[in-house]
């Protein structure tokens, strides 16, 4: 098996309230939509997919856990300033934010939670760990 991810699937209460928050917020582009499923490209060849819970339930044979998942998803920048910026952007759109600190490990991070709760990390990842996640510059 390749070493790689291609989808990122979230089960989400509401597709249309994520859809609000991801594309009408935060600006993403949708690469498919339907009434239960709402898939948003995140990198070269990954997409995040927000599945309602209905949808999910029945693919996977179980209802997903309740409460606050033991997951972040890191979106990485290359200064602080942008780090901060797009905290007070989804600060603005009624997320749940954790300010930005540094941090012991030399990076700079702050949590918002999406509507459903999941915690996306917005940090600066200092060295080539860092280098190694962020797109070309432009």
């Amino acid at each position: 098996m390749d070493q790689r991810v291609s989808f990122i699937t979230l089960a989400v209460a509401d597709v249309a309230r994520s859809r609000a928050f991801y594309v009408d917020g935060l600006g993403w582009h949708p690469i498919f939509e339907a009434d239960e499923v709402l898939m948003l490209p995140v990198a070269e060849r990954v997409i995040l997919s927000l599945w309602s819970v209905e949808g999910f339930t029945a693919e996977i044979g179980e209802a997903p856990a309740s409460g606050i998942a033991p997951i972040t998803l890191s979106h990485n920048l290359a200064t602080e300033a942008e780090v901060d910026a797009v905290l007070a952007e989804a600060e603005r759109l009624g997320a749940t934010v954790s300010r930005a600190t540094r941090r012991e490990w030399g990076g700079y991070s702050g949590y918002f939670a999406d509507p459903d709760g999941f915690r996306w990390e917005i940090a600066v990842n200092p060295g080539d760990t860092g280098a190694f996640v962020l797109p070309p510059a432009r």
